[in-house]
């Protein structure tokens, strides 16, 4: 049985034919460099549709992606939306599965500056996942860098992220979740506030309190990247965790008799304040 994008895929075709813009499956197959056959295959759900195919299906017919993996909007994308529709890089193993993309912190910089060089990407390193969330749509990983999202992430974290296809960042966008931002020169993970509707703006947050809240224009941004989970390589010891217990048992009885002291020092105020009015 064809997967959800594959039959929205061939709905596509169908509307192409019924519109006369192709005569056939055939011809639809070869115009895109594409077996007849294996297409063939597609239509008979003994397969399903290649993002290859897809990428060159966009690139030709105008199919707009965003109905493919959302179901959302129209079957094609406009003339305008075509000519702002940015193609990401991917990168496929033997059987043209979907790899995702990691990106490590010293390639962020060359990232945000090279994202649209095909070779750039796929130097990077590849990996796959289990999960069946992962087969569908396009995504990557970013290293957390810095103390910024502290107690979220720690640096060495890794998050795990859907792309936000740039169609849908004035909807699609939640407050207070956790985004991947890419801008014309850093990669950034930050809750977000979305002001595009009202303001052309994104408000980027951190969870440590430490950073203040500030706002990127949305000429400046790049690519947004749905945080979906973290790989975290620490895992602290029971010793460290009862280090950390006998620390702040510590800490709370040094705040108390700091607070005791007071009281009693205000008591003594109080009775020599009344002696004094007797």
């Amino acid at each position: 049985m064809n997967s959800v994008v594959t039959q929205r895929f061939l709905e596509c075709l169908k509307k192409l034919k019924a519109d006369n813009q192709i005569r056939s499956s055939r011809q639809f197959a070869m115009s895109l460099d594409y077996l007849p056959q294996s297409l063939s295959e597609i239509s008979q759900g003994r397969r399903d549709v290649t993002i290859e195919l897809i990428r060159k299906a966009v690139d030709k017919y105008q199919i707009n992606p965003v109905y493919l993996y959302t179901g959302e909007g129209p079957y094609f994308m406009t003339e305008q939306d075509h000519q702002n529709f940015r193609v990401l890089t991917i990168v496929t193993n033997g059987q043209e599965d979907e790899r995702i993309v990691h990106v490590p912190v010293p390639a962020q910089a060359g990232y945000a500056g090279e994202m649209s060089n095909p070779t750039f990407i796929q130097e990077l390193p590849t990996y796959s996942l289990p999960d069946y969330k992962y087969k569908v749509g396009t995504h990557r990983s970013f290293d957390v860098s810095g103390d910024s999202m502290e107690p979220t992430l720690f640096e060495g974290d890794k998050v795990i992220c859907s792309y936000l296809e740039p169609t849908l960042w004035e909807t699609a966008i939640k407050d207070s979740y956790v985004y991947v931002i890419v801008t014309r020169g850093d990669v950034l993970v930050k809750r977000v506030t979305n002001l595009i509707k009202t303001k052309n703006q994104l408000e980027l947050r951190s969870d440590n309190d430490f950073y203040d809240p500030y706002v990127v224009n949305m000429a400046d941004l790049k690519e947004i990247w749905y945080v979906r989970a973290k790989i975290s390589p620490f895992l602290p010891s029971p010793q460290n965790i009862q280090n950390n217990l006998h620390s702040e048992i510590h800490q709370l009885k040094d705040l108390l008799g700091r607070q005791s002291q007071l009281i009693q020092s205000l008591q003594m105020t109080v009775e020599k304040m009344s002696a004094k009015l007797d």
